[in-house]
Order: structure tokens, then C-alpha cells, then sequence
């Protein structure tokens, strides 16, 4: 055999390998699979509203003016007639009430008024000069926001109106959350049937949504239920079977009450008798603030 035909002889061998080899280095890596987590199951206290990595969406506008949205906030309060409710696990929460819902008790409550909607991201930014959700959208409820951050915002917000508005009392939460003197005792506020009341992990996209797009509760109340879990006034403690006046929960704590249940979590975790507790300086993106004042 001639010097030529040994090697074309050997490029014809190696031909294969080259191209095999060509082949393993441009094939692309499968993409992981993306699943969606469940919420973890129940400790003694309730888990941590869920962080999420979804990116920024959504637009906000501009401008937003401070004057407008206070009008806006001061319309948009209800009046919510005192009255005694029972507070707690009651038959309507079902077998899946936590021992932390429990004992159920008699509470009295005097006259107050609370806002039908979360407070939203064109509020916030109009009073804070800022905008710390991670969700943006001017209509989309203000979320990141620890329980230290709402005492800030409530203080310049009254300084801004004149006004004393505040956080609610769990018990405010709650029997507002029930529909108050009209309640129809369901399961979620507004309804038995979760989707029609609640942006939930079963709904949600995992994200936000526009305050007051749901079917409202009784009282004219929306997203009491679902969206983002609402801060509470009070530290968070254990029940007891005494009934109770305008309670305000235990002298101190650790962690600070949340309720409502949100877009990242399961309808268990969006009945109206369901309590959350969490540091006063957690900061979360399913997390924001409802308003109440004594009195207008």
C-alpha cells in the first residue's frame, strides 16, 4: 500500500471519533425541571410566608399624588358595627384547624372602621416615596413590607391626614374577615368555595394580583382571604376558653400576628380563623398591611 492510501486509509478511521466527539460537545444540557413548592407541614406555629425568586412584573406609573390616594383610602373604609363573635376554630374551619386556633371564645368588640382593600403599592409609594414590593403595579398590593416598616408608614400617613389609623387587632381581623354581624359563617371570608374569594397557590400564578378582583365578603371586604397575608397589631400568644373585650393580644412576644393567607399558600392557610406569627422586622413577598381607624 502507497504512503497516500495509508492515510487516507486512517483519516476514513478517525472520521467517526471526530464527529462523535463534535456531537457530545454541542448537545445542550437538559433544562431542570422546574417544580412548584408546597407549603411545609404545619410546626407548632405556622411557617414562614414563602419567598419566591420571580422577577419584578408588572408596570407602575410614574406619578403617583399623595392627595388622591388619601381620598381614595378615606372612601374606601367600612364602617364595621360592634358585636360579639366566637373567635377561633369553629365547626365551620373544619377537622383542618390548628391547635393554635383553639380554644374557641366569646369576643366583644366595639365599632370600627376598616378598609375594603389591602393597602396597595400607589398608596405606599405615595406616602413612602418608595416602593419595596416585589410585584410591581400601582393596583397590585404592597408587599416586602415588615411590621416595623407599616409603624413607619402609619405614623407619616397620620401625620399626613390627621387621623389615627392603625393596624387591627387580630380579633378586629377576624370578626371583619367573618362577614361581622352578617356573617353567613363560611369557611373563607366571603364564601365556602375558596376560588371564588382568594387569590391561592391553586389560582395564583404564583404571584400577586389587583386588590379587589375577587368576590368580597359580607361586609363589602375583599381579599381578606388570599393575595398577600395581613399584618396585625398584636403579638402573637396562645388562646384561652375566657371571654373577652376589645382584646389586644399579650403585653409582648417575639413575633407579631399575620392572617389572611396569600397567593404562595394553600386554601387551609386562607380560612378566616387561621393565625400566622412572624419577627416584626420579616420582610416577605407574599406579606403586606390592611388598615383600620376607631373612628373616622
Amino acid at each position: 500500500m502507497t504512503p497516500k492510501h495509508i492515510i487516507l486509509t486512517l483519516l476514513l478511521m478517525l472520521c467517526p471519533i471526530g464527529m462523535a466527539a463534535q456531537s457530545t460537545i454541542t448537545r445542550h444540557k437538559p433544562k431542570p425541571a422546574v417544580t412548584k413548592p408546597k407549603p411545609a407541614a404545619k410546626p407548632k406555629t405556622k411557617p414562614a410566608p414563602r419567598r419566591n425568586s420571580t422577577h419584578h412584573s408588572g408596570s407602575t406609573s410614574s406619578t403617583v399624588s399623595l392627595s388622591a390616594e388619601l381620598n381614595k383610602l378615606i372612601n374606601n373604609m367600612v364602617y364595621v358595627s360592634g358585636g360579639t363573635f366566637t373567635m377561633g376554630g369553629t365547626s365551620e374551619q373544619g377537622s383542618v384547624a390548628y391547635v393554635d386556633e383553639k380554644p374557641t371564645h366569646n369576643v366583644t368588640l366595639s365599632s370600627y372602621y376598616i378598609c375594603k382593600y389591602e393597602v396597595t403599592q400607589a398608596l405606599w409609594r405615595a406616602v413612602m416615596g418608595s416602593n419595596p414590593s416585589n410585584f410591581k403595579g400601582d393596583n397590585l398590593p404592597v408587599e416586602c413590607v415588615s411590621w416595623n416598616d407599616c409603624q413607619t408608614f402609619i405614623n407619616r400617613l397620620n401625620s399626613y391626614t390627621g387621623r389615627n389609623f392603625r393596624l387591627p387587632t387580630e380579633a378586629e381581623w377576624e370578626f371583619a374577615a367573618r362577614g361581622g354581624n352578617y356573617s353567613r359563617h363560611y369557611k373563607y371570608s366571603g364564601s365556602n368555595y375558596i376560588g371564588d374569594v382568594a387569590w391561592y397557590d391553586g389560582n395564583s400564578s404564583n404571584r400577586t394580583h389587583p386588590v379587589g378582583t375577587k368576590q368580597p365578603n359580607e361586609l363589602g371586604l375583599y381579599d381578606m382571604s388570599g393575595n398577600v397575608y395581613e399584618w396585625c397589631s398584636d403579638w402573637f400568644g396562645s388562646y384561652s376558653s375566657y371571654s373577652q373585650s376589645n382584646p389586644t393580644g399579650p403585653n409582648s412576644g417575639s413575633d407579631r400576628v399575620d392572617r389572611g393567607g396569600s397567593w404562595s399558600y394553600s386554601a387551609r392557610y386562607c380560612r378566616s380563623s387561621y393565625r400566622g406569627n412572624l419577627t416584626p422586622d420579616g420582610r416577605y413577598f407574599n406579606l403586606g398591611l390592611r388598615l383600620v381607624l376607631s373612628q373616622l
